[in-house]
C-alpha cells in the first residue's frame, strides 16, 4: 500500500476527534458543508502538504463551490482554525472526566493530558503533515488557546494568588506541555504516549510545587 492510500485512510478513520465539526447552533446541511471542507483540507494536507492547496482545491474535493466556501469561511487558515471550536468540546469534556476520576489538585490541573497525548499520537500522520507547512502555527496555537483556558480554570485560587505569577504558572504548563509533545512526535514517538504523559505531569508537578 503506497503512503498516500495509507494516510487517506488513516485521515478517514481518526479524523473525526479532531477535525468534526458538531456546533449544535448550525443548521444540519451547514454542518455537513462544513464538514465536508474540514476533510477535504485535512484529507489534501496528507497528500500534498498544505501550503501547497488552494481554496478551490479545498472546495473541489469537498464537491462544493468556491462561492460555498467563502459562505462559510474566509480562507484556507480560517477553515483550518474553525476546527478549534470543536476540539476545545471535545478537550473540556474529556478534561472533566479525567478530573472526576480523582480529587486532587495535580490531576484536575494536568488531567488534559493523558487525553491529549494519546489523541497527538492517534493522529501524528496529521500533525507531522501540518508542521511540514504553514499550518503548523496556526495549530499550534490552536492547542495553546484551548489549553491555556482550561489550565486558567482549574488552576488553585490559593497558588500562585498574583496575577503575574498565575499567568507565569499557566503558560508554564502548557507551553512545557506542547514543547514535549512536539519534540515526543517530531523525533518519532517512540516512546508510549502513557509513559511520556507521566512524565510530563511529574516534571510539571515538581515544577508548580516549589
Amino acid at each position: 500500500m503506497s503512503d498516500k492510500r495509507h494516510h487517506a485512510h488513516f485521515v478517514h478513520e481518526n479524523m473525526p476527534g479532531m477535525f468534526t465539526e458538531l456546533d449544535p447552533g448550525i443548521d444540519r446541511r451547514s454542518r455537513r458543508t462544513r464538514q465536508a471542507l474540514h476533510q477535504a483540507l485535512i484529507r489534501l494536507i496528507v497528500e500534498r502538504g498544505y501550503d501547497e492547496i488552494t481554496v478551490a482545491d479545498i472546495a473541489e474535493a469537498a464537491d462544493a463551490g468556491r462561492s460555498t466556501f467563502y459562505a462559510h469561511f474566509t480562507d484556507k487558515d480560517d477553515l483550518l482554525r474553525s476546527a478549534g471550536s470543536y476540539l476545545k468540546q471535545v478537550l473540556v469534556k474529556e478534561h472533566e472526566a479525567e478530573a472526576e476520576r480523582g480529587n486532587s489538585p495535580e490531576n484536575r490541573l494536568l488531567g488534559f493530558s493523558r487525553f491529549m497525548t494519546a489523541h497527538l499520537y492517534e493522529q501524528r500522520v496529521i500533525f507531522h503533515a501540518l508542521m511540514r507547512g504553514q499550518g503548523g502555527p496556526i495549530f499550534l496555537e490552536m492547542i495553546r488557546d484551548v489549553l491555556c483556558e482550561i489550565v486558567r480554570q482549574e488552576l488553585p485560587a490559593s497558588s500562585h494568588g498574583e496575577a503575574l505569577e498565575r499567568e507565569v504558572a499557566v503558560q508554564f504548563i502548557v507551553g512545557g506541555y506542547i514543547t514535549v509533545v512536539t519534540w515526543w512526535l517530531r523525533s518519532g514517538a517512540k516512546n508510549d504516549p502513557s509513559a511520556v504523559e507521566a512524565a510530563f505531569r511529574k516534571i510539571a508537578s515538581s515544577g508548580l510545587s516549589r
